[in-house]
């Protein structure tokens, strides 16, 4: 018998599925939103296979309609045979969109490199390119590697997901590209494959993209937090949070810390944030500010799978103390999902770009616009 309450329609929208456009499959979504409202999501296009390492362009498609509809696939950034990937794309003060991305060869997988056994020019080199026109050209890219990674790091990944402008507190106009990596071995016997040589760390540059440095860096082969795929928002009250990804042995699968000197330093080392139940996955956060939402902190969102051990179950939770405690605010459906990245379309809608499919993760990245009203 029917219930007699009627199912809520979203808008829904499917900028990449594997096979379409020349690719095998895309990964690794991260989406903006420009100056002028364009919607710019961006993803990885593997071309033989879903592995993480091979032939794999960086690759966009735009907007114009807040999500609704997508325009062609552009390339923004190939790497020969290679792979150009993790795209950290923010939105400056002037307008300009800037993306920094990494750039490994093909044969270099993630296993390799964090044995030492790939050398710093097929490791992973970092860059940075920049549009003027809301994503519908790009610069050349640029190499940071020797500012933006330690000589000693050995795996190197850039956020994935948006990247962070700062607009509270005494670095307005900043921007904070969280980052992870892994050290050599520090124990007898051990590879540096082990998950307990992951860090994390952030980029900052203070003159929209023209020069970086690096900020908190937090090594901590302990075993118990080790910080890898991470993400950022800025709080009114200055403060960053960032929130990252955890395979060890602290409760839960998430970690997150605070910054009070514009990503700089940490106020304390990670712990754990077991309060958001949720696999070993990349996860993003968005922090509400306008209009106001009922509270003096805001409202934070972190969106991922909250299935505690599948990839799967889609949702975006919300927090109104600055990401001290969390509530479910939008569950997505059931079917597996796995990366996400969240963008604020208007002042009435969330966008959120995510991994989904009816029999694996990785079947499409999908675009679902979200009210706002439901998520505060």
């Amino acid at each position: 018998m029917a219930s007699g309450v009627a199912a809520r329609a979203y808008e829904v929208s499917v900028p990449f599925r594997a096979g379409a456009d020349g690719y095998a499959s895309y990964r690794i979504p991260a989406v903006v939103a420009t100056a002028a409202g364009t919607l710019l999501a961006f993803a990885e296009g593997r071309v033989g296979s879903s592995a993480d390492h091979g032939d794999i362009d960086l690759v966009l498609k735009r907007s114009v309609d807040g999500g609704r509809t997508w325009g062609p696939l552009q390339v923004v950034a190939q790497h020969g045979d290679g792979t150009a990937g993790n795209p950290a794309p923010v939105v400056t003060a002037g307008g300009r969109v800037v993306l920094v991305h990494v750039t490994s060869a093909a044969t270099a997988t993630e296993t390799r490199i964090r044995l030492g056994e790939v050398s710093a020019a097929d490791g992973r080199r970092v860059w940075v390119t920049h549009s003027d026109d809301d994503g519908a050209s790009w610069s050349a890219a640029r190499e940071i590697t020797g500012e933006a990674k330690r000589p000693e790091w050995r795996w190197y990944a850039t956020t994935p997901g948006h990247a962070l402008r700062l607009r509270h507190g005494s670095w307005p106009g900043r921007i904070v590209v969280p980052g992870n990596h892994s050290t050599p071995p520090t124990v007898a016997g051990d590879t540096g494959a082990e998950g307990k040589y992951d860090g994390g760390h952030d980029l900052l540059s203070d003159d929209d993209g023209a020069t970086w440095r690096i900020g908190y860096v937090e090594d901590n082969p302990d075993g118990y937090i080790n910080a890898n795929e991470t993400t950022a928002a800025e709080l009114p009250d200055g403060r960053i949070y960032f929130n990252t990804r955890s395979d060890a042995n602290a409760p839960g699968n998430r970690a997150d810390a605070y910054s009070s000197d514009g990503g700089a330093t940490l106020d304390t080392p990670f712990r754990p944030q077991a309060g958001l139940v949720a696999p070993v996955v990349e996860g993003s956060v968005l922090h509400l500010d306008r209009p106001a939402v009922g509270s003096a902190a805001g409202v934070l969102l972190f969106s991922g799978p909250a299935d505690p051990g599948y990839r799967a179950l889609m949702t975006v939770r919300a927090s109104r103390d600055g990401g001290v405690t969390w509530r479910p605010a939008h569950t997505v459906d059931g079917l597996p999902a796995a990366y996400s990245d969240l963008v604020r379309i208007d002042d009435a809608t969330v966008g959120l770009l995510y991994e989904t499919g009816d029999f694996s993760a990785y079947s499409t990245i999908t675009f679902r616009r979200i009210p706002v009203k439901e998520l505060v």
